[in-house]
């Protein structure tokens, strides 16, 4: 049975997905031919400053001729997800109907996002706006939000596509199907969604308009908070997804003309941005995996996709995930922001960096398609921004997780057996003298990090032969110990570093020996006023 939202409903909805997104995700999309190890990466940064920060497994589901599931708008929103589905704890979410579950469902990982499934079907998103206050601009606001009885948001479209999806197409049918069928109540969103053979790019604008592309095996995606697809072949359905009336609700509301001359470009009619905050980011991703293009760092937009000049690792994306522009003249270390000490996890830096303060968590899918879905179904998840964190392996395969991940938030007291704080915990204090620290934190990390890819592709190995044996539990179990043992391993050894890290740089000092300002941080404390005497009211 489905509800109709009322207009204050539906955008106060609107108004909390805005505001707990914060504009706030990067990710990337990366096809086979493009990646050393041959297989497909899409990863997704969790930015925003209220993003739950706990990780669970949602196991298999019975579906049947009866079975319903629930609807939920603004799902992820502090719910509890430990006994799901016998306990359907939501939290601040909104049951707004309920659709048929005709089949049984399958296992995934659900962190503020759900982003893998035991098929190896995996997902991010980046949030996506447009600024009202053009007379194009208001049209969209009043068009999406003003008499919107949609129902559907982001995350209730991932959840549904991993419990139901095989393949990255289908992931990306299932919610073309659920917005068209249910409606789009939400910010504009941005999707990537990968199987180990194809990469896609799904957009999601408003009611029911949507579309996607599938980029070529040899190629690079990112998205930085602002749609992208402005390109639609209608006649290449091979390639290309979009809703029946994708065009002609720009032609009968006046969006978009074909006598205007201009080509049809979904992104800049229905979520028209352009912003530093989103095409710097852009801008840097691009020009890392393809420096000889020499792209401008201030123009209004980049290409969809390009070819990197050496194929990545799952290294170098997270490498990619670490980025603040080191090395150029965006670079945030140099700023007076940053301090004597080069800190760019300062939330007052002016621009928008890829490694970010606020980083809830980061996956970086790896799925290789020739592997059963019991090895392939990989993901490597990390906490906190990516250059002063390290990332694990986890399998959506896997029949456990560790307690630690299940519990402490950021609205949480600090809790030295949450996974979360563990990260933050390292995080913050290397922010007190992040030069000196974070060579400690990389001389630490780099090296168990590159010992844990290799034992992964081992591992992936062995359980490849294991299920070929005829023996898939056992595979699983294998998986599940390692996988286990090695998380809390890592946060066992990253507590000890956040600890050490504490006592080394107290006062802003090293070993407690002085550590001298640089002379042009000197200099501006030398030539900076006394703070103003506050004025004190006459008695």
């Amino acid at each position: 049975m489905r509800r109709k939202l009322t207009l204050a409903l539906a955008m106060a909805m609107a108004l909390v997905m805005l505001v707990s997104s914060a504009m706030a995700c990067t990710t990337f999309g990366i096809g086979k031919d493009a990646t050393a190890d041959g297989s497909t990466i899409v990863t997704h940064t969790c930015d925003s400053t209220t993003d739950d920060s706990r990780l669970w497994i949602i196991p298999q589901m019975k579906g049947g001729e009866d079975v319903r599931r629930d609807i939920v708008m603004n799902g992820h929103a502090y719910g509890d997800w430990s006994n799901y589905p016998e306990v359907k704890d939501y939290g601040a979410g909104v049951v707004l109907a309920d659709m048929p579950q005709p089949d049984d469902t399958y296992q995934y990982l659900h962190g503020n996002y759900s982003f893998m499934n035991e098929h190896g079907v995996a997902m991010g998103e980046s949030t996506c706006w447009f600024i009202p206050g053009t007379e194009h601009t208001d049209k969209l606001a009043e068009l999406f939000f003003k008499d919107n009885t949609g129902i559907i948001d982001c995350y209730q479209a991932q959840h549904i596509a991993m419990e139901r999806a095989t393949t990255a197409r289908e992931a990306v049918r299932i919610m073309g199907d659920l917005v068209e069928e249910y409606g789009w109540n939400a910010s504009a969103e941005n999707m990537n969604i990968c199987d180990g053979e194809e990469v896609w790019i799904a957009e999601f604008y408003g009611r029911d308009l949507w579309c996607a592309v599938r980029i070529p095996d040899d190629a690079f995606f990112v998205c930085a908070n602002r749609c992208r697809i402005n390109e639609i072949d209608f006649d290449d359905t091979e390639n290309y997804m979009y809703s029946p009336n994708l065009k002609q609700f720009a032609i009968d509301n006046g969006l978009w003309s074909e006598e205007s001359g201009e080509p049809f470009q979904p992104a800049n009619i229905y979520c028209p941005y352009s912003d530093p905050y989103c095409n710097r980011r852009e801008w840097r991703a691009l020009s890392l995996v393809a420096p000889s293009l020499n792209l401008d760092p201030n123009a209004d937009d980049y290409p969809l996709y390009v070819t990197p000049e050496k194929k990545l690792s799952v290294q170098d994306v997270f490498m990619l995930n670490s980025d603040y522009y080191q090395g150029t003249e965006y670079d945030v270390t140099l700023t007076p922001e940053a301090g004597p000490f080069g800190n760019p996890l300062n939330y007052r830096h002016n621009e928008r960096t890829i490694n970010l303060y606020r980083c809830t968590y980061q996956i970086i899918a790896n799925v290789k398609s020739w592997l059963p879905d019991e090895a392939k179904c990989l993901v490597w998840y990390g906490q906190g921004a990516a250059d002063s964190s390290f990332v694990v392996p986890l399998w959506a395969s896997m029949t456990r997780l560790p307690e630690m991940y299940g519990i402490g938030t950021r609205y949480d007291k600090f809790d030295r057996n949450s996974a979360w704080w563990i990260a933050q915990y390292v995080q913050q204090t290397a922010s007190q003298n992040y030069q000196h620290a974070i060579e400690t934190i990389h001389a630490a990390r780099d090296p168990r990090m590159a010992a844990q890819y290799e034992e992964v592709e081992k591992m992936q190995s062995a359980v490849a032969a294991l299920v070929e044996a005829g023996q898939s539990d056992t595979a699983v179990e294998l998986l599940t110990d390692y996988a286990y043992k090695n998380a809390e391993d890592w946060y066992a050894y990253w507590l000890d570093l956040g600890d050490q890290l504490y006592s080394t740089y107290m006062f802003d000092r090293v070993n407690m020996n002085d550590a001298d300002y640089p002379d042009w941080w000197q200099n501006i404390l030398d030539n900076a006023p006394n703070r103003p005497v506050e004025e004190t009211p006459a008695n």
